[in-house]
């Protein structure tokens, strides 16, 4: 009897195992490529959210001053790194909604990148002016490359920092008129190269091919193009002079070059203290139209079928939005989702768009075919939304 059940045995155990497993419910699995995160800036925590079904599933706290907090993610979007104001990097576990890791790297920081093959994270500091290099995995230090210049050894505000191919990086000197390309193929050696710039350079973007890193000036009319294929040709101006006689406008937030509004073989520029939108033609970094807008815009942001550009601004006009339709070159509509609209995040394929209402303690999500409130989501003083697609996106 023992040797009759023993010969069967080897295959009931498996069966009774699988029936086992198939009754756990299938809600306990999720995918991450539907995932993000929205920063609540007044507590320190994010929100972890679904663009499908528009919903919240979970609240992270603890992750510091996230007064100007930006975030990248894991190669698979798992983890969201949280660059906070306070100089915090904190890895969040988007799965399990929890804290899987964190260090204060500086004094005060303002957002990072995640190297192409996504093993190393790169911190851009205020103070101490510089960049910071970190393994993704365990947030252990690899490299520490400061901002400095002069004869005296000052250092530099870091701003406009972006991931390039090859686990490069590329940034500009806010001080020091200058960007600087890191090469971090041997993360504990990185090597860097120094090209001069115009006058204080604030924020900047790269092109999706990898190519051009354009800075915006703050001190001048004009930006800084790098062409990285060609760097020894070095930093050319392109766009100079472009509000020669005519009085700037006290700017009130700085404009930010970061939303890729690259469409449609066009790129289309925020104009620092003017109520317009610069449009520049790719190759020949010449000024094509400029598209007359409500207030000074913040962010100039591309569908990501290029077809529209979507435009946030500065106070006293940040319950606005604009969209730019770039095959007519104009404004086709003029929204008001709230008070204080401080950002916006396309889903993947561009089908809605999720904008933070800060002062209003929500975040309002349009679709974009008819450009019709289709949610809302409470969220305290919500700033930046950031979806897991961005893993896959060079300068993001």
């Amino acid at each position: 009897m023992l040797q009759t059940f023993a010969k069967y045995f080897w295959w009931v155990v498996p069966v009774l195992l699988l029936s086992a497993c198939a009754s756990q419910p299938p809600a306990a699995l999720r995918g991450t490529g539907d995932l993000g995160v929205v920063v609540e800036r007044a507590t320190g925590q994010l929100q972890v959210v679904e663009t499908t079904g528009r919903r919240a599933l979970a609240q992270v706290s603890g992750l510091g001053d996230l007064s100007h907090a930006s975030v990248v993610f894991s190669r698979d979007s798992r983890y969201a790194y949280v660059f906070g104001r306070d100089g915090g990097l904190t890895k969040v576990d988007l799965l399990r909604a929890e804290i899987a890791g964190r260090v204060v790297q500086a004094g005060n920081a303002i957002g990072g990148a995640i190297s192409q093959d996504g093993r190393i994270l790169v911190a851009q500091n205020y103070e101490p002016g510089g960049i910071k290099a970190f393994d993704a995995d365990t947030l252990e230090l690899l490299a520490d490359v400061p901002a400095t210049y002069g004869s005296d050894g000052k250092r530099s505000k870091v701003v406009g920092l972006a991931d390039l191919p090859g686990n490069r990086f590329v940034y500009s000197l806010f001080d020091a008129n200058e960007i600087r390309v890191t090469d971090f193929s041997d993360p504990r050696q990185p090597k860097t190269e120094r090209y001069p710039a115009g006058k204080q350079p604030y924020d900047a973007l790269v092109t999706p091919d990898g190519r051009y890193y354009i800075a915006g000036l703050f001190g001048e009319d004009g930006l800084s193009m790098l062409d990285l294929w060609q760097p020894a040709q070095g930093v050319r101006t392109i766009l100079p002079g472009y509000g020669r006689g005519e009085q700037a406008l006290p700017v009130y937030k700085m404009p930010h070059l970061r939303g890729w509004a690259v469409a449609a073989g066009r790129a289309y520029l925020p104009a620092i203290g003017r109520h317009e939108v610069l449009v520049v033609e790719l190759g020949t970094w010449k000024e094509v139209g400029r598209i007359p807008v409500k207030s000074q815009p913040v962010f100039v942001m591309a569908r990501p079928d290029g077809r529209e550009v979507w435009v946030n601004f500065a106070f006293p006009d940040n319950g606005w939005m604009q969209v730019i339709d770039t095959f007519e070159h104009r404004v086709v509509d003029t929204l008001q989702p709230g008070r204080a609209i401080l950002h916006m995040e396309f889903t993947p394929k561009g089908e809605a768009v999720w904008i933070s209402a800060r002062d209003d303690n929500k975040v309002v999500v349009y679709g974009t075919a008819k450009r019709d409130k289709l949610a809302e989501l409470p969220a305290a003083s919500p700033s930046g939304i950031f979806f897991t697609s961005r893993a896959f996106r060079t300068g993001f």
